[in-house]
């Protein structure tokens, strides 16, 4: 994720949409698949996953999964775009009734900067309790979970995000989209790795952000939508 240098382990996504769904897939090679987490909501980032965002301008919504399909999200708002009777200021986004908090960034974990983060535009308020309305997700694992002594190809997963629960994303855009709109998602994968004595967590995902910050979305890959027929290919094995 911070230098655009290939993954170790073999990781694709795919990206389809019709009127009703943005449809997303992943495929993740991963020969011992692991997952403990079964709670809606538990912290998924601390496991090997993968994450979805989607950036609405002003806001931003983040979306993780295990390989137990058990999912984490949370929807962010820039604190200068919360505004006294502007479009964020509803119930769904009362700061005192919802469970929110600030948030700097995942790159800003140094003690002088951890509150305030370092990003340009400032800080976020980050809505925990916040749900995408009507989303689903599946997985599918190819091998043997939670199992080292049984090697395994590794795991799918598909999201299903509907168009009817982007009203605060769109940013003035249709919904669905129309040919050739524009919107920003980061598609990315978190992977636990030993190095020595040590464990690592690298992040493998469509476009390098500079450093090791998924909460950055002007680095966000641009999607163009099309109504064009596409030639996919998969890995062997595969369709999603």
């Amino acid at each position: 994720m911070a230098t655009g240098e290939p993954g170790l382990l073999g990781t694709q996504s795919a990206v389809l949409w019709d009127d009703d769904n943005l449809y997303i897939g992943f495929w993740v090679e991963e020969p011992y698949p692991k997952a403990k987490l079964t709670e809606r909501d538990s912290i998924i980032f601390n496991e090997n996953d993968i994450e979805v965002f989607i950036d609405g301008g002003d806001c931003y919504y983040e979306f993780e999964l295990n390989a137990l399909n058990t999912v984490y999200e949370v929807f962010f708002i820039w604190r200068d775009a919360y505004l006294r009777g502007g479009r964020f200021d509803i119930p769904e986004f009362d700061l005192i009734d919802r469970k929110s908090f600030t948030f700097g960034g995942d790159f800003d974990r140094k003690p002088e900067s951890f509150w305030w983060g370092t990003n340009p535009r400032g800080l976020r308020w980050a809505f925990l309790d916040w749900d995408f309305p009507g989303v689903r997700s599946a997985v599918h694992i190819d091998g043997v979970l939670n199992d080292p002594s049984q090697p395994s190809r590794g795991w799918t997963a598909e999201i299903a995000f509907p168009w009817t629960g982007m009203e605060h994303l769109a940013n003035g855009r249709s919904l669905p989209p129309e040919e050739g709109d524009e919107w920003r998602l980061f598609l990315g994968r978190f992977q636990k790795l030993a190095v020595g004595e040590n464990e690592v967590q690298a992040a493998w995902c469509w476009t390098p952000h500079g450093k090791y910050d998924t909460h950055m979305p002007d680095r966000f890959t641009p999607i163009q939508f099309s109504k064009s027929e596409l030639t996919i290919s998969y890995p062997p094995g595969l369709s999603l």
